[in-house]
């Protein structure tokens, strides 16, 4: 059984992450102002304030001045890399996008996918192009155990990471880089000849449940895809 918040404001906390978590709360969703949840817990404006500071701080709202606090998108600052949607990335290039779904399936997890999920995974593959040439090959695992919804997306128009960044809030994530060269199947893939250098990215997002959401495995061609990190000395 799980405990009970030690105070008031850790209720707050939890009722308000719950919420967002679940997808009750989208992305965008206005919280309710301080006054209003003074008046539903109770308490002082100083207890509430806390709270949302703390939601703040781990990404989960941001707060804007004079308008209140919204649900946003949450970001890990220990991540090398942000998260974006490979569309808004190629749109950055100044090229049209386009993409296509390869496949599609609804299955149990297996051992060998080491990503545990009790309701069963969306596994999808799928390429990303830029003009007419493919820019990336995507496989991807999404967790029906913490994304439900899943099941019933058919991911025809919009691309995976784009739609779980619209629906599903994330606390953690953690990236993985390295080369390899393009055997066949990737070769054919992305349109180059086998044993072209290529860029792999995993990655795997949490929610802050600390519950898996999704696993995915980027290629790109080597030569047509940096990955760039900020650093100062302070670790900001």
């Amino acid at each position: 059984m799980t405990a009970e918040p030690r105070s008031l404001h850790e209720r707050i906390i939890a009722e308000i992450g719950a919420r967002i978590v679940s997808g009750e709360w989208a992305p965008g969703h206005r919280i309710p102002f301080e006054h209003e949840l003074t008046e539903q817990y109770a308490c002082s404006r100083m207890t509430v304030n806390k709270a949302l500071s703390q939601l703040a701080q781990s990404g989960l709202i941001e707060r804007r001045r004079r308008l209140g606090s919204f649900v946003r998108r949450p970001r890990s600052e220990a991540a090398v890399l942000d998260i974006h949607d490979i569309k808004a990335e190629i749109a950055a290039l100044g090229l049209p996008y386009r993409y296509e779904l390869i496949s599609r399936q609804v299955r149990k997890a297996a051992k060998t996918d080491d990503f545990a999920s009790v309701a069963g995974l969306v596994e999808l593959t799928c390429r990303h192009f830029a003009g007419n040439a493919p820019f990336c090959f995507e496989e991807r695992l999404i967790s029906l155990e913490t994304v439900p919804q899943a099941a019933d997306e058919p991911f025809l128009e919009g691309t995976p990471g784009g739609w779980l960044l619209d629906h599903v809030p994330w606390s953690a994530a953690e990236h993985a880089i390295r080369a390899r060269n393009a055997d066949r199947k990737m070769a054919e893939a992305l349109a180059i000849a086998p044993g072209t250098a290529c860029l792999v990215v995993e990655r795997r997002t949490w929610s802050a449940d600390q519950l898996p959401i999704t696993r995915v495995r980027l290629t790109y061609v080597g030569d047509g895809h940096a990955v760039v990190a900020h650093f100062s000395p302070n670790g900001a």
